[in-house]
Protein backbone atom coordinates (compact mmCIF):
# COMPACT_ATOMS: atom_id res chain seq x y z
CA UNK A 1 0.00 0.00 0.00
CA UNK A 2 2.93 2.33 0.63
CA UNK A 3 3.89 2.29 -3.08
CA UNK A 4 0.35 3.21 -4.12
CA UNK A 5 0.25 6.03 -1.58
CA UNK A 6 3.58 7.38 -2.85
CA UNK A 7 2.35 7.16 -6.46
CA UNK A 8 -0.82 9.07 -5.58
CA UNK A 9 1.14 11.76 -3.71
CA UNK A 10 3.54 12.17 -6.64
CA UNK A 11 0.64 12.36 -9.07
CA UNK A 12 -1.13 15.00 -7.01
CA UNK A 13 2.08 17.02 -6.60
CA UNK A 14 2.57 16.96 -10.39
CA UNK A 15 -1.07 17.99 -10.90
CA UNK A 16 -0.59 20.93 -8.53
CA UNK A 17 2.59 22.00 -10.33
CA UNK A 18 0.91 21.84 -13.75
CA UNK A 19 -2.10 23.75 -12.41
CA UNK A 20 0.20 26.42 -10.97
CA UNK A 21 2.02 26.77 -14.29
CA UNK A 22 -1.26 26.99 -16.22
CA UNK A 23 -2.69 29.67 -13.94
CA UNK A 24 0.61 31.57 -14.08
CA UNK A 25 0.42 31.56 -17.87
CA UNK A 26 -3.15 32.86 -17.76
CA UNK A 27 -2.11 35.63 -15.36
CA UNK A 28 0.75 36.69 -17.67
CA UNK A 29 -1.58 36.81 -20.68
CA UNK A 30 -4.12 38.92 -18.79
CA UNK A 31 -1.35 41.21 -17.55
CA UNK A 32 -0.08 41.57 -21.12
CA UNK A 33 -3.59 42.52 -22.19
CA UNK A 34 -3.61 45.25 -19.55
CA UNK A 35 -0.18 46.63 -20.43
CA UNK A 36 -0.68 46.44 -24.22
CA UNK A 37 -4.34 47.50 -23.98
CA UNK A 38 -5.46 44.71 -26.31
CA UNK A 39 -9.15 44.96 -27.19
CA UNK A 40 -11.27 41.86 -26.60
CA UNK A 41 -14.72 41.37 -28.11
CA UNK A 42 -16.88 38.37 -27.31
CA UNK A 43 -19.98 37.94 -29.46
CA UNK A 44 -19.89 41.63 -30.34
CA UNK A 45 -19.55 42.76 -26.70
CA UNK A 46 -16.38 44.66 -25.76
CA UNK A 47 -14.76 43.31 -22.58
CA UNK A 48 -13.43 46.19 -20.41
CA UNK A 49 -9.83 46.26 -19.20
CA UNK A 50 -10.91 46.13 -15.55
CA UNK A 51 -12.04 42.54 -16.20
CA UNK A 52 -8.39 41.66 -16.82
CA UNK A 53 -7.44 43.18 -13.46
CA UNK A 54 -9.91 40.82 -11.80
CA UNK A 55 -8.59 37.92 -13.89
CA UNK A 56 -4.97 38.70 -12.93
CA UNK A 57 -5.83 38.74 -9.23
CA UNK A 58 -7.80 35.50 -9.39
CA UNK A 59 -5.37 33.54 -11.59
CA UNK A 60 -2.35 34.73 -9.59
CA UNK A 61 -4.08 33.60 -6.39
CA UNK A 62 -4.83 30.18 -7.88
CA UNK A 63 -1.23 29.84 -9.12
CA UNK A 64 0.20 30.74 -5.71
CA UNK A 65 -2.19 28.35 -4.01
CA UNK A 66 -1.24 25.49 -6.35
CA UNK A 67 2.52 26.07 -5.99
CA UNK A 68 2.25 26.45 -2.22
CA UNK A 69 0.28 23.20 -1.99
CA UNK A 70 2.78 21.38 -4.21
CA UNK A 71 5.71 22.61 -2.10
CA UNK A 72 4.11 21.70 1.24
CA UNK A 73 5.25 18.47 2.85
CA UNK A 74 2.78 15.66 2.28
CA UNK A 75 0.89 14.59 5.38
CA UNK A 76 0.93 10.96 6.39
CA UNK A 77 -2.21 9.13 5.42
CA UNK A 78 -4.61 8.50 8.28
CA UNK A 79 -5.79 5.27 6.66
CA UNK A 80 -3.46 2.28 7.05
Amino acid sequence: MKALSSFTEDTMRRYEQVSGAFFSLLAVVQLARLVMRWPVDVAGVSIPLWASVVAVVITTSFAAWAFRTAAAPQEASTLH
